[in-house]
C-alpha cells in the first residue's frame, strides 16, 4: 500500500523544494521493524539540512523529519503495537518509517504521544550538554530562550543546582513563560543588560551565533564557557578560547545500544516534569501551513504534523 512522505530531491529553501510523494514500502529488512506514524514535529534542525548547509552528509532524495512516534506493525512479536520513536533510520515525515529494532526507543505508558513525539531532538541534546558542561554553582545565560531546546536548558540547569539562569528572548510574549520556569528573562534589544549578565555568566548555552554571540563574548570572563549548539542568524561569530562546539551527532556513534536506550530512560521522568509548551496539528498535505506558523515570530506551540487517520 502506498503512503504519503514529504521530501526534496534538491537542496534550496524549504518551501521550495519539498513536495508530497508517494512511496510503496519495500520488504523489511532483517533486523529492522515498521512503524505507523501518529505524530512528529517540525524543528530547525529538519529544515536547516534543505537548504544545503550539511550537503556532504546529506543524500539526495531525502525524506525530512528526524524524530517522532509511532506504532509498530511489523517487527519483533514483543514490539508489534507498542508506541515507539523510530529513530536514526529514515526521515519522520512521512506515514510509514522503518528503523533498526535496536535503536527504537520504547515509549512508556504514561508518556502522551505528543510529547513523546519531541523526546530526541531537544532533550538528549539538553541533557548531553549539561552532562559535558555542569551548570551546578555557576550564572547560566541562554540565547534564543523561548525555543524549546533552551527551555530544558533552563529548567534542567536549576534542577541541577545553577545558582542563576537568564534567558535571552526576542519577542515579550515569552517572558511569562520563562519566569514560571524559574528562567529570568532578557530582551534581546537590551543590549546594555545583555552585556552586565554576560560579564558574570559563567556557563553560556548559544544558539544562535551572530552579532549577539560576538556582543556575549566581548563581555563575559576569560574563565567562562560559550557552548554553542546552533547558529539561528545564519551568522558566523568570532571564534575565541571560551568557545566549545556542540553537536549531537558527533556522540551518537560512540553511544553503545544500551547507552543509547539508557539516556532515554533518564530523559522520560524529567521530560515528564518539565514545561515544554503546547503543540499545534496539521495533516502532512497541509506542511506548507506547519512551515509558516514554525516561522511565526513571538510562536509559543510547537507545530507538529498528525500522520494518523
Amino acid at each position: 500500500m502506498n503512503h504519503s512522505a514529504l521530501g526534496y530531491r534538491a537542496f534550496g529553501e524549504p518551501e521550495s523544494v519539498l513536495q508530497i510523494e508517494l512511496r510503496s514500502p519495500e520488504p523489511l529488512p532483517a533486523g529492522q521493524i515498521r512503524v505507523h506514524m501518529l505524530f512528529s514535529p517540525v524543528n530547525a534542525s529538519d529544515l536547516i539540512p534543505m537548504t544545503g548547509a550539511y550537503r556532504h552528509r546529506t543524500p539526495l532524495p531525502a525524506v525530512a523529519g528526524y524524530e517522532g512516534v509511532g506504532v509498530v506493525t511489523d517487527g519483533p512479536q514483543h514490539l508489534l503495537g507498542k508506541r515507539v520513536l523510530p529513530l536514526r533510520g529514515q526521515g519522520t515525515w512521512q506515514n510509514i518509517v522503518d528503523c533498526p529494532a535496536a535503536l527504537a526507543i520504547p515509549v512508556p505508558d504514561d508518556i502522551d504521544s505528543t510529547l513523546a513525539a519531541r523526546a530526541y531532538i531537544n532533550p538528549l541534546a539538553a541533557q548531553m550538554m549539561l552532562n559535558l558542561y555542569s551548570p551546578q554553582g555557576k550564572w547560566i545565560l541562554l540565547t534564543a530562550a523561548g525555543s524549546d531546546c533552551a527551555a530544558l536548558l533552563g529548567q534542567w540547569a536549576i534542577n541541577a543546582g545553577a545558582d542563576a539562569v537568564y534567558g535571552i528572548q526576542r519577542s515579550p510574549a515569552h517572558g511569562e513563560r520563562l519566569r514560571a520556569m524559574g528562567i529570568i528573562p532578557v530582551s534581546q534589544q537590551d543590549t546594555a543588560a545583555i552585556s552586565a549578565i554576560a560579564a558574570r555568566a559563567e556557563i553560556v548555552y548559544d544558539a544562535t551565533g551572530g552579532r549577539l554571540a560576538d556582543r556575549i563574548l566581548d563581555a563575559m570572563p576569560e574563565t567562562g564557557l560559550f557552548v554553542c549548539y546552533g547558529l539561528l542568524s545564519g551568522q558566523p561569530f568570532r571564534q575565541q578560547s571560551q568557545v566549545r562546539w556542540f553537536h549531537i551527532r558527533n556522540y551518537l556513534d560512540a553511544l553503545s545500544v544500551d547507552q543509547w536506550q539508557a539516556e532515554f530512560c533518564e530523559i522520560w521522568p524529567k521530560l515528564q516534569a518539565s514545561c515544554y509548551g503546547d503543540v499545534t496539528l496539521f495533516p502532512l498535505a497541509e506542511w506548507r501551513s506547519a512551515l509558516a506558523n514554525y516561522r511565526q515570530a513571538g510562536r509559543l506551540a510547537k507545530p507538529m504534523f498528525a500522520m494518523h487517520d
